[in-house]
Protein backbone atom coordinates (compact mmCIF):
# COMPACT_ATOMS: atom_id res chain seq x y z
CA UNK A 1 0.00 0.00 0.00
CA UNK A 2 0.99 3.53 -0.67
CA UNK A 3 1.32 6.62 1.60
CA UNK A 4 1.27 9.66 -0.80
CA UNK A 5 1.98 13.14 -0.03
CA UNK A 6 4.53 14.84 2.47
CA UNK A 7 2.65 14.94 5.80
CA UNK A 8 1.00 11.36 5.29
CA UNK A 9 5.03 10.36 4.34
CA UNK A 10 6.32 12.10 7.63
CA UNK A 11 3.89 10.99 9.73
CA UNK A 12 4.40 7.40 8.22
CA UNK A 13 8.16 8.00 9.33
CA UNK A 14 7.43 9.25 12.69
CA UNK A 15 4.87 6.03 13.86
CA UNK A 16 7.70 3.40 11.99
CA UNK A 17 5.05 2.06 9.30
CA UNK A 18 7.11 -0.54 7.52
CA UNK A 19 8.62 1.19 4.71
CA UNK A 20 10.33 -0.44 1.87
CA UNK A 21 11.32 2.75 -0.26
CA UNK A 22 10.18 6.03 -0.75
CA UNK A 23 9.72 7.22 -4.31
CA UNK A 24 10.54 10.97 -4.89
CA UNK A 25 10.19 13.46 -8.15
CA UNK A 26 13.30 14.40 -9.04
CA UNK A 27 11.79 17.89 -9.50
CA UNK A 28 11.08 18.42 -5.95
CA UNK A 29 12.67 21.62 -3.94
CA UNK A 30 11.11 20.88 -0.77
CA UNK A 31 11.58 17.09 0.59
CA UNK A 32 14.56 16.95 1.92
CA UNK A 33 13.93 16.32 5.41
CA UNK A 34 12.07 13.45 4.54
CA UNK A 35 14.79 11.85 2.68
CA UNK A 36 17.05 12.55 5.87
CA UNK A 37 14.41 10.98 7.79
CA UNK A 38 14.35 7.76 5.22
CA UNK A 39 18.36 7.60 5.21
CA UNK A 40 18.70 7.63 9.00
CA UNK A 41 16.36 4.89 8.56
CA UNK A 42 17.73 2.73 6.20
CA UNK A 43 15.12 2.93 3.65
CA UNK A 44 15.67 2.67 0.63
CA UNK A 45 14.80 6.70 -1.74
CA UNK A 46 14.58 6.60 -5.36
CA UNK A 47 14.33 9.35 -7.32
CA UNK A 48 12.01 9.27 -10.20
CA UNK A 49 10.37 10.93 -12.88
CA UNK A 50 7.31 12.67 -11.60
CA UNK A 51 5.40 10.51 -14.40
CA UNK A 52 6.07 7.58 -12.63
CA UNK A 53 4.21 9.13 -9.01
CA UNK A 54 1.28 10.25 -10.67
CA UNK A 55 0.91 6.65 -12.68
CA UNK A 56 1.42 4.73 -9.34
CA UNK A 57 -0.96 6.97 -7.66
CA UNK A 58 -4.06 6.62 -6.06
CA UNK A 59 -5.31 9.51 -4.88
CA UNK A 60 -3.29 11.55 -7.81
CA UNK A 61 -2.13 14.06 -4.90
CA UNK A 62 1.12 12.76 -4.16
CA UNK A 63 2.91 16.28 -3.62
CA UNK A 64 6.16 14.39 -5.23
CA UNK A 65 6.49 11.77 -2.82
CA UNK A 66 4.84 8.02 -2.46
CA UNK A 67 6.18 5.63 0.42
CA UNK A 68 5.78 1.99 -0.22
CA UNK A 69 4.58 0.40 2.56
CA UNK A 70 3.44 -2.86 3.41
CA UNK A 71 -0.54 -2.99 3.60
CA UNK A 72 -2.29 -1.23 7.34
CA UNK A 73 -1.63 -3.71 9.75
CA UNK A 74 -5.27 -4.23 11.68
CA UNK A 75 -5.48 -4.94 14.97
CA UNK A 76 -7.83 -7.04 17.42
CA UNK A 77 -10.86 -5.81 19.24
CA UNK A 78 -9.66 -6.70 22.45
CA UNK A 79 -5.75 -4.92 21.39
CA UNK A 80 -8.07 -2.02 21.81
CA UNK A 81 -10.29 -2.75 25.31
CA UNK A 82 -6.59 -3.50 26.77
CA UNK A 83 -5.17 -0.41 25.18
CA UNK A 84 -7.45 1.60 26.93
CA UNK A 85 -7.51 -0.25 30.49
CA UNK A 86 -3.49 -0.30 30.31
CA UNK A 87 -3.75 3.92 30.13
CA UNK A 88 -6.50 3.13 32.80
CA UNK A 89 -8.88 5.06 31.21
CA UNK A 90 -12.91 4.43 30.35
CA UNK A 91 -13.00 2.76 26.95
CA UNK A 92 -13.95 5.23 23.69
CA UNK A 93 -14.12 3.25 20.89
CA UNK A 94 -16.07 3.89 17.28
CA UNK A 95 -18.01 1.13 15.60
CA UNK A 96 -18.55 1.73 11.49
CA UNK A 97 -21.52 0.50 10.08
CA UNK A 98 -20.59 0.61 6.26
CA UNK A 99 -18.91 3.83 5.90
CA UNK A 100 -17.75 3.11 1.85
CA UNK A 101 -16.41 6.99 1.33
CA UNK A 102 -12.40 6.80 1.79
CA UNK A 103 -12.54 10.52 2.64
CA UNK A 104 -15.14 9.86 4.99
CA UNK A 105 -13.37 7.12 6.39
CA UNK A 106 -10.01 9.46 6.91
CA UNK A 107 -12.26 12.04 8.47
CA UNK A 108 -13.25 10.05 11.23
CA UNK A 109 -9.92 8.41 12.01
CA UNK A 110 -8.34 12.32 12.13
CA UNK A 111 -10.95 13.65 14.78
CA UNK A 112 -10.93 10.38 16.65
CA UNK A 113 -7.28 10.56 17.30
CA UNK A 114 -7.62 13.91 17.75
CA UNK A 115 -10.13 13.21 20.72
CA UNK A 116 -8.34 10.74 21.97
CA UNK A 117 -10.45 7.83 21.01
CA UNK A 118 -8.87 4.40 22.31
CA UNK A 119 -9.64 2.67 19.13
CA UNK A 120 -12.09 1.84 15.95
CA UNK A 121 -13.62 -1.29 14.20
CA UNK A 122 -14.52 -1.42 10.89
CA UNK A 123 -16.64 -4.57 9.05
CA UNK A 124 -14.39 -6.68 6.26
CA UNK A 125 -17.43 -6.55 3.97
CA UNK A 126 -18.90 -3.36 2.32
CA UNK A 127 -17.04 -0.96 3.97
CA UNK A 128 -14.08 0.75 2.70
CA UNK A 129 -10.64 -0.44 4.31
CA UNK A 130 -8.05 1.41 5.16
CA UNK A 131 -5.93 2.42 1.88
CA UNK A 132 -3.93 5.07 0.68
CA UNK A 133 -6.82 7.80 0.20
CA UNK A 134 -8.07 7.41 3.91
CA UNK A 135 -4.11 7.53 4.58
CA UNK A 136 -3.84 10.68 2.90
CA UNK A 137 -7.30 12.57 4.42
CA UNK A 138 -6.56 11.16 7.80
CA UNK A 139 -3.54 13.27 7.57
CA UNK A 140 -1.57 10.71 8.96
CA UNK A 141 -3.61 9.93 11.96
CA UNK A 142 -4.10 6.69 11.03
CA UNK A 143 -0.96 5.49 11.59
CA UNK A 144 -1.40 6.21 15.49
CA UNK A 145 -5.39 4.98 15.59
CA UNK A 146 -5.95 1.26 16.27
CA UNK A 147 -8.26 -0.09 13.66
CA UNK A 148 -9.90 -3.20 14.18
CA UNK A 149 -11.47 -5.39 10.66
CA UNK A 150 -13.91 -7.26 11.68
CA UNK A 151 -16.42 -9.92 9.79
CA UNK A 152 -19.36 -9.23 11.99
CA UNK A 153 -20.22 -5.74 13.80
CA UNK A 154 -22.98 -6.88 15.63
CA UNK A 155 -20.92 -10.13 17.04
CA UNK A 156 -18.73 -7.59 18.05
CA UNK A 157 -21.73 -5.05 19.64
CA UNK A 158 -22.73 -8.22 21.47
CA UNK A 159 -19.26 -9.64 23.10
CA UNK A 160 -18.70 -5.45 24.26
CA UNK A 161 -21.64 -5.07 26.21
CA UNK A 162 -20.78 -8.88 27.89
CA UNK A 163 -18.15 -7.09 28.47
CA UNK A 164 -19.97 -4.13 30.10
CA UNK A 165 -19.50 -1.72 27.40
CA UNK A 166 -21.97 0.83 27.13
CA UNK A 167 -22.86 0.44 23.09
CA UNK A 168 -24.95 3.35 21.76
CA UNK A 169 -26.31 3.74 18.07
CA UNK A 170 -26.25 7.61 16.70
CA UNK A 171 -29.13 7.99 14.63
CA UNK A 172 -32.14 10.72 14.66
CA UNK A 173 -34.59 9.43 16.57
CA UNK A 174 -33.01 8.88 19.58
CA UNK A 175 -32.52 11.20 22.95
CA UNK A 176 -30.35 14.20 22.67
CA UNK A 177 -26.91 13.16 23.16
CA UNK A 178 -26.42 16.27 25.49
CA UNK A 179 -28.54 14.16 27.73
CA UNK A 180 -26.31 11.22 28.04
CA UNK A 181 -23.84 9.85 30.51
CA UNK A 182 -20.93 8.86 28.40
CA UNK A 183 -17.81 9.14 30.94
CA UNK A 184 -18.19 5.25 31.48
CA UNK A 185 -16.93 2.23 28.78
CA UNK A 186 -18.57 3.50 25.85
CA UNK A 187 -18.82 2.56 21.87
CA UNK A 188 -20.59 4.60 19.49
CA UNK A 189 -22.25 3.13 16.47
CA UNK A 190 -21.70 5.55 13.31
CA UNK A 191 -24.03 4.24 10.13
CA UNK A 192 -23.19 4.69 7.13
CA UNK A 193 -23.67 7.85 4.53
CA UNK A 194 -26.51 6.56 2.81
CA UNK A 195 -28.24 4.59 5.12
CA UNK A 196 -27.39 4.93 8.83
CA UNK A 197 -27.13 1.99 11.00
CA UNK A 198 -28.79 -1.08 10.22
CA UNK A 199 -31.89 -2.19 11.65
CA UNK A 200 -30.68 -5.53 13.87
CA UNK A 201 -27.51 -3.55 14.60
CA UNK A 202 -29.31 -0.39 16.30
CA UNK A 203 -32.11 -2.83 17.85
CA UNK A 204 -28.46 -4.48 19.40
CA UNK A 205 -26.98 -1.05 20.91
CA UNK A 206 -27.97 -0.34 24.26
CA UNK A 207 -29.78 3.02 23.47
CA UNK A 208 -30.03 5.43 20.61
CA UNK A 209 -28.56 9.17 20.43
CA UNK A 210 -29.40 12.21 18.40
CA UNK A 211 -27.89 15.39 17.61
CA UNK A 212 -29.86 17.99 17.91
CA UNK A 213 -30.58 19.53 14.21
CA UNK A 214 -32.71 22.95 13.72
CA UNK A 215 -32.29 23.64 10.47
CA UNK A 216 -34.31 22.49 6.96
CA UNK A 217 -31.70 19.20 6.13
CA UNK A 218 -32.59 16.25 8.17
CA UNK A 219 -29.13 14.60 8.50
CA UNK A 220 -25.02 15.22 8.79
CA UNK A 221 -22.12 14.11 7.28
CA UNK A 222 -21.02 10.72 8.92
CA UNK A 223 -17.38 12.47 9.67
CA UNK A 224 -19.01 15.57 10.98
CA UNK A 225 -21.67 13.90 13.28
CA UNK A 226 -18.63 11.61 14.52
CA UNK A 227 -16.39 14.78 15.32
CA UNK A 228 -19.58 16.60 17.10
CA UNK A 229 -20.14 13.02 18.98
CA UNK A 230 -16.33 12.54 20.25
CA UNK A 231 -16.27 15.84 21.51
CA UNK A 232 -19.20 15.76 24.16
CA UNK A 233 -17.46 12.57 24.79
CA UNK A 234 -14.37 14.58 25.75
CA UNK A 235 -16.25 17.40 27.58
CA UNK A 236 -17.75 15.20 29.62
CA UNK A 237 -15.04 13.27 30.86
CA UNK A 238 -12.83 16.45 30.98
CA UNK A 239 -15.24 19.06 32.25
Amino acid sequence: MNVEGKNPVKEALDSNVAISKICISKTAHDLQSIVDIARKKNIRVDFVDKAYLDRISESKRHQGVIAISKDFEYCSVDDILQYARAKGEKLFMLILDGIEDPHNLGSIIRVAECAGAHGIVIPSRRSVGVNATVLRTSAGAANHMRIANVVNINDTIRALKEDFVNVYCADMNGKSIYDSHLEEDTAIVIGSEGFGVKQLTAKLCSDVLSIPQFGKVNSLNASVACGIICYEIVRQRTK
